[in-house]
């Protein structure tokens, strides 16, 4: 089997996750700058089988986009255009952030740690990764 990359987006940083071959175990692998973002793709699709990726959409508690949705919304028609052969799904972000930082700190990790914004994105890739996995359990 290939592997499922999850892809947390920010104006800044992007956090990635991915899965094992067997896509049973979601684990963070990077964050990176995200300008860098396409440089990346390419070469990680290069070395690794794909399945898909999986982005996370930014929405409201009211179900409307997220500002942030101006950053992702470019991304996603550039990746399309630029790896038309991978399919990109997007999942609903909410609060991945927030249970990034509490997973941090229950991890037990010191507060210097907790505070480096990079370690909260690749969880949040991870955890949207995770969300994804456990919404696409076939029985």
């Amino acid at each position: 089997m290939a592997r499922v990359l999850a892809i947390d987006f920010g104006q800044k940083r992007v956090g990635i996750a991915v899965t094992d071959p067997d896509q049973i175990i979601a684990s963070g692998l990077t964050t990176i700058r995200s300008f860098e973002i396409f440089d990346f793709l390419r070469e990680y699709f290069n070395k690794e089988e794909v399945e898909c990726v999986i982005i996370g959409e930014a929405v409201q508690m009211n179900n409307k986009p997220a500002d942030s949705m101006k950053l992702i919304n470019p991304f996603i028609k550039k990746f399309e255009k630029t790896f038309p052969d991978i399919p990109l799904h997007r999942i609903d972000e909410r609060f991945t952030s927030l249970l990034a930082k509490d997973t941090i700190l229950r991890s037990g990790v010191n507060r210097k740690t907790r505070q480096n914004k990079a370690l909260i994105d690749k969880v949040s890739a991870t955890i949207i990764l995770q969300s994804y996995l456990e919404q696409n359990i076939t029985l």
